[in-house]
């Protein structure tokens, strides 16, 4: 079977459980400076940069995972969220990507098999990339409204990189997460049909919204159906959103994308919305109690966390879904359906 068809032979027998962040649990490993940086030889202070640590101290990361495998995660991301070539410019880290990638993969890939070993139950490992820090259908510049940082070339030839290593890695999916701007979406997707011409295998995809407004658009201005509608030719395995806002904030537009989507639905939001700090706290069983009424209601095939979630939310949410039966994917009508910022529908 293939890595589509083995997570959707899962999916079709429960809710599955995606891991959570990495950012929060490598901050609380308290590393120091010389620990990020190691032995790379960087001329810049390292510290911050949590992609880095999956090459310079894999058995935190690993730790991570096995920590997240413990509290009932089967679908596991890779903390590779910045190891592109645009976000590691910052720190001067760009040479670095394809090692960053293939460890990290590497770490994941050996800790679902090593479990999976164990006690016989199928594991997944995403090759999570995210949307970089430039936007390609905004101008950074008030003053010039054409004016882009980057090309749709250039993006598509950093996802490209990106992906061949994690896949190269031992990824069984590539998970374009956080999606800010669709267009910077469709250089990802793009970079991954053309490698897997390249390898001449599938190579499929996972795609996250993420929404910067409670009226349920993203910052390109999508709403969730005409994002659905940009994508569906992907033929994603799984479609969903996440971050963006607590569960409950979350709800309407998770029940939307429900209802849209002919594949699977995955959603991961954070743990609640930040307080004045910018902290989340948000408890476990409050996030895992939000999250149990999208799967009574059949609306999800895998709920995890993001932002502020922790692994004591990933294992409140496996034992507050277990047992209830996962979403059926529906059926959906032959349409032309098109997206601007609207959806646009053109009846058969």
């Amino acid at each position: 079977m293939s890595a589509r068809e083995r997570l959707l032979a899962a999916a079709a027998q429960r809710v599955l459980i995606k891991d959570g962040p990495y950012g929060t649990a490598i901050q609380n490993a308290k590393l120091a400076s010389e620990d990020y940086g190691a032995d790379t030889g960087l001329a810049q202070d390292q510290k911050g940069n949590n992609d880095l640590v999956n090459l310079t101290q894999p058995g935190v990361i690993r730790r991570i995972c096995d920590s997240y495998i413990e509290a009932g995660a089967t679908v596991l991301a890779t903390n590779t969220f910045n190891a592109n070539r645009i976000s590691q410019a910052d720190y001067g880290a760009e040479a670095l990507v394809h090692d960053i990638n293939v460890s990290a993969a590497r770490i994941i890939r050996e800790a679902c098999d090593d479990a999976s070993a164990r006690d016989g139950i199928p594991r997944f490992v995403c090759g999570a990339m995210g949307p970089t820090n430039k936007t390609l259908s905004l101008s950074p510049d008030v003053e010039d409204p054409g004016y882009r940082e980057v090309t749709f070339d250039e993006v598509k030839e950093v996802y490209r990189e990106q992906a061949a290593a994690l896949v190269e890695g031992g990824a069984d999916f590539i998970l374009i997460e956080t999606v800010f701007d669709t267009l910077n979406c469709k250089a990802a997707v793009m970079a991954v049909k053309e490698l897997e011409r390249e390898q001449g295998r599938e190579i499929p995809l996972m795609v996250s919204l993420t929404l910067t407004d409670l009226s349920g658009r993203n910052l390109s201005g999508h709403t969730v159906e005409a994002f659905w509608n940009a994508m569906r030719h992907a033929k994603p395995v799984t479609i969903g959103l996440n971050c963006s806002f607590g569960a409950e904030q979350l709800r309407p537009h998770i029940q939307q994308m429900a209802g849209l989507a002919d594949t699977l639905v995955m959603a991961y939001p954070n743990a609640g919305l930040p307080n004045e700090l910018g902290e989340y706290d948000e408890l476990p069983e409050t996030t895992a109690s939000h999250v149990r009424q999208w799967a009574e209601t059949g609306r999800v095939n895998i709920l995890g966390g993001c932002c502020g979630s922790t692994p004591e939310h990933i294992a409140r949410i496996a034992a507050a879904v277990e047992g209830l039966a996962p979403r059926a994917i529906p059926s959906v009508a032959p349409q032309m359906r098109l997206a601007g910022l609207e959806p646009f529908t053109i009846a058969a």
